[in-house]
């Protein structure tokens, strides 16, 4: 069974708006609304994909409410943190004309330190059945930015498999914590070690990089697939994971998460770092074909799986 931990849950709104511009008045063409935050997202992907899975983090007021009824609603298992104030709302504009995304996401509620004591009780008792941990999301008001750090270390004590999906100072301070595996995309991952990629050479030395920093695997995922640094027995391979000719996008929100959701639920098993990354870049990609994070058809997984195209990545010199 795999936990995730989303201590910044939402509600998240996705609407479709041809030709959105701001200043301007525009009817949604369509519209959903889903319990969200990185960690709910996850465990839809991997409910999709078959894998046990139970969310948890903190919900509160009437959206709180609302995210563990339509969790509860949709079969995924949950348990949540009830706090003394609102979760939050977040809402992702798609303009499919222009093939752009806008999303306004509010802060969230502000969490005291008896809830987070409460987060981390639920913690050790959900752990004993779980095989993986996954730390995603942002942080609230009021939680210590090395939150993640701190689940990480006491809970990678107990053998259990981690993995952290965040960004800026939180992901660089859950780094600490030496998470199993670490999945930045793109733009998370320059901001990290201060450089704009060029190149792959360039994505696989910062994915080492960011493996020096505490993590075991990096995955580092973009529009064209994702670039991973992976152990193996002689040390560590960097693997670029592409899909040629993908079809139309009908909205990327909650692709990262998919893609996550897909590489943990191929390589807990075996550790077959190949499988797992094809898995992954297929379950974004389906992800990225109607609205909803996490919302694809496992038919597009299995498709999309056959096509996608591993190599070895060189890294760049001098960052080995």
């Amino acid at each position: 069974m795999i936990l995730t931990v989303t201590v910044n849950a939402a509600l998240d709104r996705t609407l479709t708006v041809p030709n959105f511009a701001s200043g301007h008045r525009h009817r949604a063409t369509q519209a959903i609304a889903l319990p969200g935050g990185k960690g709910v997202n996850i465990a839809r992907s991997l409910k999709r994909l078959g894998i046990p899975v139970i969310t948890t983090g903190f919900a509160g007021g009437r959206t709180g409410t609302l995210i563990v009824e339509q969790l509860t609603e949709e079969g995924i298992l949950n348990d949540f943190v009830r706090v003394r104030e609102e979760s939050r709302v977040s809402t992702a504009v798609v303009d499919p004309m222009v093939g752009s995304q806008t999303e306004v996401n509010e802060v969230g509620p502000s969490i005291g330190d008896d809830e987070v004591d409460l987060l981390f009780s639920k913690l050790k008792y959900l752990s004993k059945g779980a095989d993986c941990l996954v730390l995603a999301g942002s942080l609230p008001p009021g939680t210590p930015p090395d939150l993640y750090a701190t689940i990480l270390r006491e809970f990678r004590a107990t053998g259990l498999e981690t993995a952290v999906d965040a960004y800026g100072g939180t992901l660089r301070a859950s780094l600490h914590g030496e998470p199993g595996i670490a999945s930045p995309n793109r733009r998370e991952a320059e901001e990290l070690v201060g450089y704009e990629f060029q190149d792959d050479s360039d994505i696989a030395g910062a994915a080492e990089r960011i493996a020096q920093m505490g993590a075991e695997v990096v995955l580092i995922h973009d529009a064209d697939g994702a670039v991973a640094r992976v152990p193996d027995g002689r040390g560590a391979r960097t693997l670029r994971a592409s899909l040629p000719r993908m079809p139309e996008v009908a909205a990327t929100v909650g692709s990262g998460d998919a893609f996550l959701g897909g590489f943990i639920s191929a390589w807990l098993p075996d550790r077959d770092a190949e499988a797992a990354l094809r898995t992954a870049v297929a379950s974004g990609a389906a992800n990225a074909l109607q609205l909803g994070a996490g919302v694809f058809s496992v038919e597009d997984v299995d498709s999309f799986a056959r096509r996608v195209i591993i190599e070895e990545v060189d890294v760049a010199q001098g960052d080995e």
